[in-house]
């Protein structure tokens, strides 16, 4: 498919730009290619200094938009069309069978060396990026690029080829589409047709805008679509592509100015890669920094290409490097990822920077061997549907691949002896009895639980007769909405939840995030056997803390996940119900394994927050008890057995990582003062050294933070005990 270029050039200027179009190699480009990759390179294998390395992806499609725009502008121009076919094919050709190739070898070694239940995700992860679609699965998955405590898939770097391949898809049509829209409105205006690039520019520029303004807001409200999208990365390619179209502009500059702006351009890359961090909101304003930086060094660029930066960009082991750059990218991410598997053990700095080198040797071969025979060979060079096809039999290929593993992949099964089931027995203390009574009864239910917890450590093996087994536990974390009774992030409102005897006139309320929806099993059986009514109401990421946030753009989040209402609502419906007894519990993860809500859990506007809550929550008439925290193993639980099902002590957090005690003693002191009840629950889970993950044969996690309900309803005359204590007590 092609577009004429007759409608759009004036006869003159179409006399004058049929001359041959001189496509000048830019040695200064390729090495800012391999700039850029260096700057990945160093952020994944932690190198001090490189903190901000994570902006190449931004540099990388700013290149984009500025080469491809640059040669579809140059093929208009020149012959008047705009050859899809070729287009197509080229890229291909050049991109399809590296990624096509990289990903299965991931795919198999993923399959051999990761645990079951995490090789199955990753296989799902590398059939969506051979699709390229990738990006967008990840968003579905919620992924964070950032995270440290959920193990990353070694197809994460493949979102910047689904970025890319999209674009390619798209942007030939738009280009096409804007000549179209133009050529008709001129012809309805009676405006002779010009070479003008104005519409084009504004084109861009309306782009640029709209999605940069698009990437701001998410960036601080749905952080993984900021962070993968195309429609949230559209400015970069379309600022690249602005540089492309204003060339003419940038060739202008004299030697020194070009040569100025071209070093302050690379500086701000070496700024932004030196002084932005993980901790940095990202793409937001962030971006700006690099995309800056990229610009004046491609528009310098355009005026000395070998002169200012564009001699260091320009040297020789750059441009080899920028030549690999392609092939070295795909591969590093896997090596460091699967490497400590292979060896078994954590790489240290020195390991990190052998297995990037590892990965740039498999980078030449790659390109040696592959990318460059099959991007030159001459007769797929002249078949733009040859090239097609080849890209498409290699990407069905790594497809096909990838569905074979996910069903080769065996269901991780415990081959332990089967281990006897925790059981609890606390009978309810007699109404009348003593404070010291409902003290022991829960020192007592306590005390079992320990001797199992205690006993659980030596256990090696998983039991046979695991509950829930490890292939079952992922969906538990479904389950854990109760069918909309805990509201999601973005969802509004509070359902009436209401178990046990409904018809009670003793309301129990149990309230917080996803952290007290897991505790809803334990007191739903604690609601049955007493004949309460227990009111489950709860939202994910929203504790019931007021805690007031500072900075103006997390205030965005509000927006749309609506906490601040949610909180209102509940404290109003307390106020008007007036249960006998409160039951807070939230994830204390917030600041260290998420940032995006901009709370801090134990920080002193957090304790200072559990204090006015206790306060006001007694001020209805209720009790109230604050459970604690449970242990945080800092990995997801059924994945790391899947891995180790012969040893469970490979999968057993130390309790001084796991538990943080003086946040729990702050909490403590804070529910006190207010005049609540606090309950530390760490020795249902530790020892004073570890805390085992299984129980008996119960599983206590249904991820890296959840419990499983097998494991909350075991507990559930320890909670009961602890309730009643509450209610009982003055």
């Amino acid at each position: 498919m092609t577009l004429r270029q007759a409608d759009s050039v004036s006869p003159t200027e179409r006399a004058q730009e049929r001359r041959p179009a001189k496509k000048e190699f830019r040695p200064d480009i390729e090495g800012l290619r391999g700039f850029t990759l260096l700057a990945i390179l160093g952020f994944h294998a932690e190198v001090p200094g490189v903190g901000g390395g994570f902006v190449g992806p931004d540099v990388f499609f700013i290149i984009s938009g500025f080469v491809i725009t640059g040669n579809l502008w140059g093929e208009l121009s020149t012959s008047g069309t705009i050859g899809l076919r070729r287009f197509y094919g080229s890229r291909a050709r050049r991109l399809l069978p590296v990624s096509a190739t990289i990903g299965v070898v991931t795919m198999i070694a993923s399959a051999v060396l990761l645990p079951p239940l995490q090789a199955r995700t990753v296989m799902g992860d590398g059939i969506t990026s051979a699709l390229y679609v990738g990006n967008y699965w990840f968003i579905l998955r919620g992924v964070n690029y950032f995270a440290t405590h959920v193990p990353p898939s070694p197809f994460q770097h493949y979102w910047t080829l689904g970025v890319e391949e999209q674009f390619y898809l798209l942007w030939p049509p738009v280009i096409i589409g804007a000549a179209w829209l133009i050529r008709r409105a001129r012809r309805r205006t009676g405006v002779q047709a010009t070479s003008s690039k104005r519409p084009y520019l504004v084109l861009l520029t309306l782009i640029t805008v709209v999605s940069f303004a698009l990437s701001f807001a998410s960036t601080y409200v749905v952080p993984a679509a900021a962070y993968f999208s195309l429609p949230t990365r559209a400015w970069d390619l379309s600022v690249g592509a602005l540089v492309a179209l204003t060339a003419g502009q940038w060739r202008r500059l004299p030697a020194l100015p070009a040569a100025i702006t071209g070093w302050a351009g690379l500086g701000l890359l070496l700024l932004a890669c030196n002084q932005l961090t993980s901790a940095t909101p990202y793409p937001g304003t962030a971006a700006l920094l690099p995309m800056l930086g990229t610009v004046l060094v491609l528009g310098a660029g355009c005026a000395i290409p070998s002169q200012g930066c564009g001699r260091i960009l320009g040297w020789s082991p750059m441009r080899a490097i920028g030549r690999l750059s392609y092939s070295w990218y795909l591969w590093h991410w896997p090596v460091l990822v699967l490497a400590p598997i292979l060896l078994g053990h954590p790489l240290g700095l020195a390991g990190r920077l052998t297995a990037v080198l590892v990965s740039g040797g498999l980078g030449w071969l790659t390109l040696r061997y592959i990318e460059n025979p099959l991007r030159y060979a001459a007769p797929l060079r002249r078949s733009p549907g040859g090239s097609l096809a080849l890209g498409g039999a290699f990407t069905a290929i790594a497809a096909c691949v990838g569905v074979v593993l996910l069903v080769w992949v065996p269901a991780p099964v415990g081959r332990g002896a089967p281990a006897a089931a925790l059981a609890v027995t606390a009978a309810p203390v007699p109404a009348g009895s003593t404070m010291d009574a409902y003290d022991a009864a829960v020192q007592q239910a306590f005390a079992q639980v320990q001797t199992a917890v205690a006993a659980s450590v030596e256990l090696k093996a998983v039991p046979s007769n695991l509950d829930p087994p490890l292939n079952d536990a992922g969906a538990e974390k479904g389950a854990l909405l109760f069918n909309g009774c805990l509201r999601t992030p973005f969802q509004s409102g509070q359902p009436e939840c209401a178990s046990g005897d409904t018809a009670s006139a003793t309301t129990v309320a149990l309230v917080g995030d996803s952290h007290a929806a897991m505790w809803n099993p334990a007191f739903q059986q604690v609601a049955q056997q007493r004949h309460w009514r227990l009111e489950m109401l709860g939202k994910g990421a929203c504790p019931l803390l007021n805690l007031p946030i500072s900075n103006p753009l997390r205030r965005l989040l509000e927006l749309v996940e609506h906490c601040e209402q949610w909180r209102g609502q509940i404290l109003a419906r307390v106020r008007a119900e007036h249960p006998r007894l409160v039951v807070v519990s939230m994830w204390r993860g917030y600041g260290v394994d998420e940032s995006l809500t901009g709370f801090h859990s134990y920080d002193p506007v957090w304790i200072d927050s559990l204090t006015r809550l206790v306060q006001q929550l007694r001020a209805t008439g209720a009790k109230v008890l604050v459970l604690g925290p449970v242990p945080d193993p800092h990995f997801v639980v059924p994945i790391c057995l899947s891995g180790y099902l012969d040893d469970v002590t490979a999968c057993l957090p130390r309790r001084s990582t796991a538990v943080n005690e003086s946040g729990i003693a702050a909490e403590s002191a804070a529910t006190k003062a207010g005049g609540g009840h606090y309950a530390d629950l760490t020795d249902l889970f530790c020892t004073a050294d570890r805390c085992p993950v299984i129980v008996g044969n119960t599983l206590v996690y249904i991820d890296e933070e959840h419990l499983t309900f097998e494991y909350s309803r075991l507990l559930a005359p320890v909670m009961g005990a602890l309730a009643d204590r509450t209610l009982a007590h003055g």
